[in-house]
């Protein structure tokens, strides 16, 4: 077992808390100065998944203070309705993290990066363009959530979603019920008997709906009536410009329905970024990035000492 300090901290957002987890190296002094990291969940995620006892947990026993918290409507963190997927909050989200990091007397608030999974992953390298406060940015199998929703949540047929949503948001203003979407199949043999072949698919339904990494607020679960605001959302907006601080782009070479393989190669091309680098982990998937042993040992062997190199 590591010495790393679990706490779990609550801070104020827009008008409701964020709850966040706290990871805190081995031999951790308060009187002393770290560099730190924001971690940041996938869609349908939480603190507890793969950002925070995976990543989190590893960057912390490599010495860095680390905090993963739960998206404003999600998880443990407050805001009502429940279950907004906004990317424009999801990336305040994570200003705000840097706030409270900023805020502690054992962070160098100059010393902070970021690292999300999934659409975490695009969530901080966005983040990153704007907020550059954050000395350096890593995207584990990042998934840019506009072009996804666009394409595979739409069946690409984004007018025709653009649509609907436009017709549930009348209909909930009019008295109907808000009905929250499940993103995935109860099971893998559910999603394989109804003709489901993509592997990301596949393989996030056997993360998420099987004690392998089932939490009790890892809820895949979308209010698909307020996701709007993501169908007009590009995550690499001006990165040809602004996108300068150090990045590391982290993709398994199975690409699937998610397309984590094609945005981490064009966020990697479009980058300004000088010191710019893309790790391809050959014979895995996106979901093998989330907790398997192998990929995730060969992720942190490039990502602890670029984040030591970094900040």
């Amino acid at each position: 077992m590591s010495n790393i300090t679990l706490q779990t901290v609550g801070y104020q957002n827009l008008g409701w808390q964020t709850v966040a987890d706290l990871y805190l190296p081995p031999g951790f002094d308060e009187k002393q100065q770290y560099p730190a990291i924001v971690s940041t969940h996938p869609i349908g995620s939480c603190k507890e998944q793969t950002a925070g006892n995976i990543y989190a947990k590893g960057l912390a026993e490599a010495g860095f203070v680390v905090l993963v918290h739960d998206a404003s409507f999600q998880g443990a963190s407050g805001g009502e309705p429940r279950f907004i997927e906004d990317p424009a909050i999801r990336v305040s989200d994570i200003r705000f993290a840097v706030d409270y990091l900023q805020s502690l007397p054992y962070v160098d608030a100059e010393r902070i990066g970021a690292i999300g999974v999934c659409g975490g992953g695009a969530y901080t390298i966005h983040a990153g363009i704007t907020d550059h406060r954050l000395k350096a940015l890593v995207s584990i199998t990042g998934v840019n959530y506009g072009r996804l929703i666009r394409e595979g949540f739409a069946q690409f047929k984004p007018l025709a979603l653009a649509q609907g949503i436009a017709q549930m948001r009348k209909a909930q203003a009019q008295g109907a019920e808000r009905k929250v979407a499940d993103l995935l199949p109860q099971s893998v043999a559910a999603a394989k008997a109804a003709g489901i072949t993509d592997i990301d698919v596949l393989e996030a339904t056997d993360y998420y709906k099987t004690e392998r990494g089932q939490q009790p607020n890892g809820a895949t679960s979308q209010l698909m009536s307020f996701s709007g605001a993501a169908m007009g959302w590009d995550a690499f907006l001006h990165a040809e410009v602004l996108l300068t601080q150090p990045l590391m782009v982290v993709i398994g070479d199975k690409p699937g329905g998610f397309g984590a393989f094609r945005d981490g190669w064009e966020i990697y091309s479009r980058a300004a970024s000088t010191d710019k680098h893309i790790v391809v982990a050959e014979g895995w998937s996106h979901y093998d990035l989330y907790d398997q042993p192998e990929p995730v040992a060969l992720a942190m062997a490039k990502v602890v000492p670029f984040f030591k190199a970094s900040l």
